[in-house]
């Protein structure tokens, strides 16, 4: 394994635009201010270097000395233990427990849409975009209970919201001037150093 060999001191990154678990790592990569070599490839022709150390040639896989994780939550996790300022997980284990279901809900209900947007044939397309624009007006209420979501800290669950938010005009999604509170709150997170930081340049192209 070439890059484990010539890279034991710096962590990389395997990523790619197209990969919405890949962006919220590259979030909680820059808000803990981890340097990192990213790595923008192709699933479609995956390097060599990722099929050897990673059995699923996954995106993201992380790679830290030794260790390869290739699971967005344990990375996300990972990275927020090994360097712990800011926290961007909850103290209690009740609200741990409940920032992972809400992750987990994301994961389940929104990126499976985006994918459909992005790769499926029109009709699909058209169906998951209306329903990931369903799903976001349904839950707009909540994004004016507190600063970001249902917290008054920047956490992993906005690390989540976040890739999803700034691709909706890349997904032909406007919503309604009635979801004021989901434009202010991207807003607020989009203004974020860490978010901009976060951004591979493909992306920045994006809105």
């Amino acid at each position: 394994m070439a890059l484990l060999a010539n890279r034991k001191s710096v962590m990389t990154l395997f990523t790619s635009a197209s990969d919405l678990d890949g962006h919220r790592v590259r979030i909680v990569m820059a808000e803990k201010g981890v340097s990192a070599d990213m790595l923008e490839v192709s699933l479609e022709n995956p390097p060599e270097d990722l099929t050897e150390l990673n059995p699923y040639a996954t995106l993201p896989t992380l790679v830290d000395r030794e260790l390869v994780i290739y699971d967005a939550q344990i990375i996300s996790e990972y990275l927020d233990e090994r360097f712990p300022h800011p926290p961007l997980m909850p103290v209690d284990p009740v609200s741990r427990a409940r920032s992972r279901l809400t992750v987990h809900q994301i994961q389940r209900d929104w990126y499976p849409l985006a994918a459909k947007i992005e790769t499926g044939n029109s009709t699909s397309a058209e169906s998951a975009r209306k329903e990931l624009k369903d799903q976001l007006t349904n839950i707009a209420a909540l994004f004016t209970q507190k600063p970001y979501f249902l917290s008054d800290e920047f956490s992993v669950v906005d690390c989540a919201i976040a890739p999803v938010l700034w691709r909706l005009p890349h997904y032909g999604i406007e919503l309604p001037g009635t979801q004021k509170a989901i434009m202010d709150y991207s807003r607020r997170v989009f203004s974020r150093d860490s978010f901009k930081t976060s951004l591979l340049e493909t992306e920045r192209d994006l809105r």
